[in-house]
C-alpha cells in the first residue's frame, strides 16, 4: 500500500494495514464507517443498500491492502462510496434526478467542508490578533513570512532560543483559545 498526502496518523494506521493489522483496519473501520454511511443514506435513503456499500467498501481496501495506492484516505473512501451509489443507480435503472441530487449533495458537502475550513481559518487569524504584540509579531514572520529563526532573531535584536519559546507561548495560547472556542460553540449549540 503506497500512502501519500493523508494525515499522519491515517498513514500510520494505513501503513499497520499493509502488514496485516486488523485492529488498525477496525480503527479506519470506526472512524469513517459511520459518515459514509450517513453520506450514501442521504441520496440512497435505503439502510440495507447502504450498509451493503459501506460493508463492500470495506472488505474491498482490506483485499487490496497491500496493493492500492491512496494519496488522501477520507478522499478516498467517499469517492468510493460515490462510485458505489452511481453503480447502484446504474444496475437499478435509477432516475436521473437522483443522479441530479447526489450531485447536489456532493456539492453541499464539498461547500460545508469549505465553510468549516474558513470559520477555522477566521478563528486562527483571531486568536493570532489577541496574542501580546511581540509574540504575535514573531508568530507571525515565522508561520506567515516563513521566515527561520535566525533570520528572526537577528531581524529584532534577540536570542534564537527567544524566538523559539515565543513560537511556543503562541502556539499554547492559539490552541488553548481554539479549544475554549470550540467549547463556547458547543455549549451555545445545546442552550
Amino acid at each position: 500500500m503506497k500512502i501519500v498526502k493523508t494525515s499522519d496518523n491515517d498513514q500510520g494506521v494505513l501503513n499497520r494495514i499493509a502488514n496485516n493489522d486488523s485492529d488498525a483496519f477496525k480503527e479506519i473501520h470506526d472512524k469513517y464507517s459511520r459518515e459514509m454511511f450517513v453520506y450514501a443514506f442521504n441520496i440512497l435513503r435505503n439502510k440495507e443498500v447502504c450498509e451493503d456499500i459501506i460493508q463492500n467498501i470495506f472488505i474491498d481496501l482490506w483485499s487490496k491492502r497491500q496493493d492500492v495506492e491512496i494519496n488522501n484516505l477520507e478522499s478516498y473512501l467517499f469517492r468510493a462510496v460515490k462510485y458505489q451509489i452511481f453503480n447502484y443507480f446504474r444496475s437499478n435503472k435509477i432516475k436521473n434526478e437522483d443522479v441530479t441530487r447526489l450531485n447536489l449533495i456532493d456539492s453541499s458537502i464539498n461547500a460545508a467542508k469549505k465553510m468549516e475550513f474558513h470559520e477555522f481559518e477566521t478563528a486562527i487569524k483571531n486568536s493570532i490578533n489577541k496574542l501580546p504584540k511581540r509574540c504575535r509579531e514573531i508568530f507571525e514572520l515565522s508561520r506567515l513570512e516563513h521566515k527561520s529563526n535566525k533570520e528572526i532573531a537577528e531581524e529584532l535584536g534577540i536570542s534564537i532560543q527567544g524566538v523559539k519559546n515565543q513560537i511556543s507561548k503562541a502556539l499554547n495560547f492559539i490552541r488553548e483559545d481554539l479549544r475554549r472556542e470550540e467549547l463556547i460553540l458547543c455549549f451555545s449549540l445545546f442552550y
